[in-house]
């Protein structure tokens, strides 16, 4: 399993890295099908399980909200983003392509319009941040690498900690194999990284208590969210949600990490100064 996994990262982190460096419509673009995939993937499980769910309203929809957000603009504490009504819009057309779905089925299901809806608010939103953050003004790309980087570290390190000495587990029914211990180190690696980023890169821009602040954010909330994943396979008794890619599962296992910690990453460093 360890080799495959290996594998699968050194072909991917490069990929991820030169596109991060691109910016513009190549990491749009990545991130929009990214999100498209992860949410192919969140409906595959759902219908696996048993629920009800419209895998094309959801699987559009997920693209089409990155997109919208991606696009949107940076945010602004002064005026609205000039491309702020696309998300709105995006949204809109994500509702009602549900709703009308339903209405012309013979069968009709409010529940598997809500899931329909959820599942590109839950992966597809996020993970639209990516590109507002890339697109920051100032040290953008740097940002952005640190945020892949610090979760990448967290969850080595939490790998291979709950691996030799993980004995307290986290949540047994969602995760099995996570340990305190794991995410202990997982923190501990995410703090590290933050602030070693901060020396190498970012000493005039971003402040010692913000690097911390934001290695914090990283360990904790990346872990997090990798549950609320955990979540949606649990419940329908799935413990990969693809074979996509050797060794890490799908798209939607490997970014569950961004579902939470994403929009929180790129508002924290935009409304407590750290791209100014």
């Amino acid at each position: 399993m360890l080799l495959p996994r290996i594998g699968t990262a050194v072909a991917a982190v490069p990929l991820v890295l030169y596109l991060i460096h691109l910016g513009g419509f190549p990491f749009l673009a990545f991130t929009a099908l990214l999100s498209a995939l992860a949410c192919r993937e969140y409906a595959l499980i759902l219908r696996i399980g048993g629920r009800g769910v419209q895998p094309w309203v959801t699987t559009a929809g997920g693209a089409l909200i990155a997109l919208a957000v991606g696009l949107s603009g940076p945010v602004s504490t002064k005026a609205p983003a000039p491309g702020v009504g696309l998300n709105h819009l995006a949204v809109t057309a994500l509702v009602l392509a549900a709703l009308l779905r339903e209405v012309l089925r013979r069968e009709h299901s409010l529940d598997r319009a809500a899931l329909s809806v959820l599942g590109p608010l839950f992966i597809g939103w996020p993970l639209g941040h990516l590109v507002l953050l890339r697109e920051l003004p100032v040290h953008g790309e740097v940002f952005c690498l640190l945020l892949f980087a610090g979760v990448w570290m967290t969850d080595i390190a939490a790998w291979a900690a709950g691996t030799a000495l993980g004995r307290r587990k986290m949540a047994p029914v969602l995760s099995p194999k996570k340990s305190w211990e794991g995410a202990a180190a997982g923190l501990a690696a995410a703090i590290l990284t933050l602030w070693l980023g901060r020396w190498l890169f970012l000493r005039e821009t971003l402040g010692p208590g913000l690097a911390l602040a934001l290695g914090l954010l990283v360990g904790t909330l990346g872990q997090a969210s990798d549950a609320t994943e955990s979540l949606v396979k649990r419940a329908s008794g799935v413990k990969d949600s693809s074979g996509l890619l050797p060794g890490h599962g799908g798209v939607f296992d490997r970014m569950d990490s961004f579902f939470l910690l994403a929009p929180a990453f790129y508002y924290a460093i935009v409304l407590l100064g750290g791209n100014s």
